[in-house]
């Protein structure tokens, strides 16, 4: 059985998961634009080498053409989304959490905790489809070499004048098949560790700031596992021409597989195991100082 946490002031979560969030698209970005970049290279014809070998080769590669800034492309659209996207995202799982409660003091099972995890996947889908797919856009044109964007809200504006607002929320299914269960398995996860690392006799709220952040990085690393799959398929499928895909992810898996077998639906998996956990301790390191610091300044909000 987990423990619940003690309530928490929505307008405080709001603003501590903003500041997390952006600590984590900070620290994970780059790696984020190398796994990318990796899905969603072409298979090379017979007798080419591939473009990126790897995901040192991709960032070794990146670095010497692009500098730094290379590894920041298409940060924007992330950033603006997150803030609300945390808000939304914990508000969701404290939703899933309560409509599961008889009484408020109730204890959830871990199946319980995964149900209000998937809740909150489907909550953030609609801010993140549109940041994802713009972000996807901005950091594969750098690769390529053809400027047709000149930064997210050209390309949200180029993309809406193209395809309307079906082309901003193309992927959303994808989204969804990648966020519902990865949520759930993320909050799930973090609240086992939780457990897990809290001594007998002792509350779950009373764990140290370094145990916090390795039950962050570790439900990273887990959310991620279930989410690699489909992350490839939605960045294929979020980067591809109009019309490339007209039945959606079944074309897109059915084509992956086809020319480059099941093991390329787990593409960019170093890059992302690399990013999962430190990512994810930065954003539970900026919940923290965030919601120590409003706890200190606000303590009655």
């Amino acid at each position: 059985m987990a423990e619940q946490p003690q309530p928490i002031s929505p307008l405080k979560n709001f603003f501590a998961g903003g500041f997390g969030g952006v600590c984590l698209v900070f620290a994970g970005h780059p790696l984020d634009t190398i796994k990318v970049r990796i899905q969603t290279q072409p298979k090379p014809p017979p007798g080419v080498t591939p473009l990126y070998a790897g995901t040192f080769d991709c960032f070794r590669k990146t670095l010497v053409k692009e500098g730094v800034r290379g590894l920041y492309k298409g940060m924007a659209a992330p950033i603006i989304g997150v803030t609300p996207m945390f808000a939304v995202c914990f508000f969701g799982f404290g939703l899933g959490k309560k409509l599961q409660q008889k009484h408020p003091q109730d204890i959830l099972t871990y199946p319980q905790l995964f149900a209000a995890g998937m809740l909150s996947g489907v909550f953030t889908t609609g801010i993140m489809a549109p940041g994802e797919r713009i972000k996807c856009l901005l950091q594969i044109q750098a690769a390529s070499g053809e400027v047709k964007y000149a930064g997210p809200m050209d390309c949200a504006k180029q993309i809406y004048r193209e395809a309307g607002i079906r082309g901003i929320y193309k992927g959303t299914v994808l989204t969804l098949m990648r966020d519902v269960p990865a949520s759930g398995m993320y909050f799930m996860t973090y609240e086992w560790i939780k457990n897990v690392l809290t001594p007998a006799g002792h509350n779950v709220n009373e764990l140290s700031v370094p145990k916090i952040l390795f039950a962050g990085g570790m439900a990273g690393i887990f959310n991620w596992a279930v989410a690699i799959p489909p992350d490839v398929l939605k960045s294929r499928f979020q980067t591809a021409p109009a019309g490339k895909y007209p039945n959606g992810f079944r074309d897109v898996l059915r084509e992956l597989i086809r020319e480059e077998g099941i093991r390329s639906l787990y593409k960019g998996f170093t890059p992302v195991m690399l990013r999962a956990f430190p990512a994810n301790a930065a954003c539970f390191l900026g919940f923290e100082v965030a919601m120590k610091f409003l706890n200190w300044l606000v303590p009655n909000l």
